[in-house]
């Protein structure tokens, strides 16, 4: 990627999608073109000073395209409907699997090399491992709508022959970090503990219901958005095989960790209390996710990625603290 090159963002005003637009920013990228429905006051500030050339609501996006042909050189796909609760399949069938198609056609006709988001709640359980193995993609059994979505599209793009020049979906583990201030309650442990701890002093992790797992030593692969990002520029910048690729710390921490971390960057004791997990969630509740990294790694991306305590760190002082975006 050159620093002249347009690049297209999706879901562009989302979490992850603003953060990549900053981070791009930063390493000299202008061209931008953000596609995103930017009705939604409540991402505003998640653009606020970040330097693009177009932005282009969703469902205009490839309208647009057939008026700017040959235009855009990259595409970074990040949109999507993520609400793990939404248990209706068709609402995220629209965005995650027919939306997606077409952003796959588009770049396949138009030459563009492809990075579009996956989701580690494609692995369901774990049942088969969390190994980003093509050959198991067919057999994962997501938990929920959204994450069935996802998989379907995985599996689609698999049995396509007219692909793009490159393309990589990179399944998403638990990230956290800026720019997450509007999700409300699918927002990351860290957002929703740090203000609890601001508040009360205390913070409030859900009890674990199966007898294999003691209270809050449930088991994530939490990691920091920087690191997301970061995988997501050098796939596209490197482009290795195609195909799927995990994107996670590889490093499993339980959510006593995390919080124990969050109340240690503020300079205080733990105070944890325990509630029960919410009956819509609690028979989809995944309670161990650890990427294996070892396509990426074999890819060549340097391992580079933070600890937990140091993701947690940086997000709570620079940004959680100040109540500032990336």
């Amino acid at each position: 990627m050159g620093t002249n090159d347009v690049i297209a963002i999706t879901g562009a005003a989302g979490f992850i999608g603003s953060y990549l637009t900053g981070f791009l920013n930063r390493m000299g990228f202008e061209q931008l073109v953000l596609v995103d429905d930017f009705s939604q006051e409540r991402k505003t500030a998640n653009l606020m000073n970040k330097k693009c050339v177009h932005r282009v609501h969703r469902e205009q996006f490839f309208e647009w395209t057939k008026n700017h042909p040959g235009y855009i050189k990259y595409m970074f796909h990040l949109g999507a409907r993520t609400d793990t609760t939404e248990m209706n399949y068709e609402v995220h069938k629209k965005w995650n699997l027919d939306y997606s198609r077409s952003i796959w056609d588009f770049c396949s006709n138009e030459n563009i090399p492809l990075v579009y988001a996956s989701s580690a709640a494609t692995y369901g359980n774990g049942e088969l491992g969390y190994k980003d193995d093509h050959h198991i993609i067919n057999q994962l059994v997501p938990l929920n709508p959204y994450g069935k979505s996802k998989n379907d599209f995985d599996i689609w793009a698999l049995e396509q022959k007219n692909e793009p020049p490159f393309w990589a979906g990179v399944k998403f583990f638990n990230v956290y970090g800026p720019n997450e201030y509007h999700k409300g309650r699918m927002a990351s442990v860290i957002f929703h503990a740090f203000h609890q701890i601001k508040e009360k002093g205390s913070v409030k992790l859900f009890r674990s219901h199966n007898p294999n797992y003691k209270d809050g030593e449930q088991i994530r692969d939490f990691v920091y958005v920087k690191d997301v990002v970061t995988m997501c520029v050098w796939l596209m910048e490197n482009m290795p095989m195609n195909g799927l690729y995990n994107v996670g710390s590889g490093k499993a921490r339980t959510f006593k960790d995390l919080v124990n971390a969050i109340f240690a960057t503020l300079e205080l004791p733990s105070n944890i209390e325990f509630m029960d997990t919410p009956e819509d969630i609690r028979d989809k509740y995944q309670y161990f996710t650890e990427a294996d990294m070892t396509k990426m790694k074999a890819a060549g991306y340097p391992n580079t990625s933070y600890t937990l305590e140091e993701g947690v760190k940086e997000y709570v002082k620079e940004f959680l603290d100040k109540g500032v975006c990336y």
